[in-house]
């Protein structure tokens, strides 16, 4: 089966815009572990991920920036209520 290129790919499968639990921690500047224990809290913290194995876990870009946005505080606006 030949290989496919990302931009061939329906928007979810574009491996390129998957994320690391490092380069995630970088982008935030907080460190790796932050990001770990967050996955770790019951029920599940911080932003959505993709668990391929044990081992490997993913992050979307698409949703990382979702979860960043949801989060955003505009001073002299009121928040909405949770």
């Amino acid at each position: 089966m030949p290989l496919h290129r990302a931009e061939d790919l329906p928007t979810g499968l574009q491996t390129s815009s998957l994320l690391t639990t490092e380069e995630v921690a970088r982008l935030l500047r907080v460190d790796p572990s932050s990001v770990r224990r967050w996955r770790a809290e019951r029920p599940p913290q911080g932003p959505p991920f993709i668990r391929l194995s044990d081992r490997v876990v993913h992050y979307d870009a698409g949703d990382l920036q979702d979860w960043l946005d949801e989060r955003r505080t505009i001073p002299g606006r009121r928040q909405k209520a949770a």
